[in-house]
């Protein structure tokens, strides 16, 4: 027979307390759910929850792991629990990370001659492929314009003087574009990006709010139309931050005509 013990609900818990009931109702997953899916008693997570119980370090591991919380915010448990860190947050250019940013270079140079681009959590560019560049240059000092300290493809999409006023489809994929960025920022915990959407929102009107569908999205820049849709991948196993947070965007065409213009493009810088 199993029995089920009611949820308790301090009446303001912190440290690691909050944190495990956060990510657990983030994940809209009840003190049952959680221990079904983690392998341990629903008694035991509702007195973790409530400060009645001391989590070890494989305890915090165990439950992060089934609630699939990125490993910058499992550290951060490790911290609230009195455990040291576990995972590192090596620079990019680390020559630990040589391995992982080799692989991302062979990515996005394999993708050529269509664009492809490596962005951190916040959507900022770590990494771009000379076809992505290329793009980038016909809008001319866009970066600038956009602001920020950074390359940022939010601030590229959504601010009034990024790409938004070429994009001849915005109605149909800008709100789709701007849901994905709030439902990565709320799966991953990613304060970064939620500070960036909180700075464009005021330039955003009514239709970001209403539901739509489109793909691929259109743009058209000095008389140039192009067609194209995304694909997004990640690091399955990664044990570092850096690379964990890692978004892999490559760009394909979407019909024949954008197609023949990014392979004639490449073909006109190899002579």
């Amino acid at each position: 027979m199993t029995v089920s013990f009611p949820e308790s609900h301090p009446a303001a818990p912190t440290g690691f307390p909050r944190l495990l009931r956060d990510w657990r109702q983030k994940r809209r997953l009840s003190q049952l759910d959680l221990a079904l899916s983690s392998g341990v008693s629903q008694r035991h997570v509702s007195f973790l929850e409530s400060g009645r119980a001391q989590p070890s370090r494989n305890m915090i591991l165990q439950l992060s792991e089934a609630l699939e919380v990125p490993l910058r915010e499992r550290n951060g448990w490790l911290n609230a629990a009195g455990f040291a860190p576990l995972f590192k947050a090596r620079p990019l250019d680390d020559p630990q990370m040589n391995q992982v940013m080799g692989a991302v270079r062979m990515m996005l140079n394999a993708h050529e001659p269509f664009p492809a681009v490596a962005l951190d959590r916040a959507w900022n560019v770590r990494m771009s492929n000379t076809a992505f560049d290329g793009l980038a240059a016909i809008l001319g000092d866009v970066w600038t314009r956009v602001g920020g300290e950074q390359r940022n493809l939010l601030r590229l999409f959504f601010h009034p003087q990024g790409i938004r006023p070429l994009v001849t489809n915005w109605a149909a994929v800008g709100p789709l574009i701007w849901r994905r960025a709030e439902r990565e920022a709320e799966a991953i915990g990613g304060e970064e990006m939620k500070s960036v959407l909180a700075d464009l929102a005021a330039y955003q009107d009514a239709d970001i709010l209403w539901s739509a569908a489109g793909l691929p999205f259109n743009i058209e820049v000095g008389g140039v139309r192009l067609s194209m849709f995304a694909i997004v991948a990640t690091f399955g196993t990664a044990q570092d931050v850096t690379a964990d947070e890692l978004r892999i965007e490559t760009l394909y065409p979407a019909d024949a005509e954008t197609e023949a213009l990014f392979r004639g493009a490449a073909a006109a810088s190899e002579r």
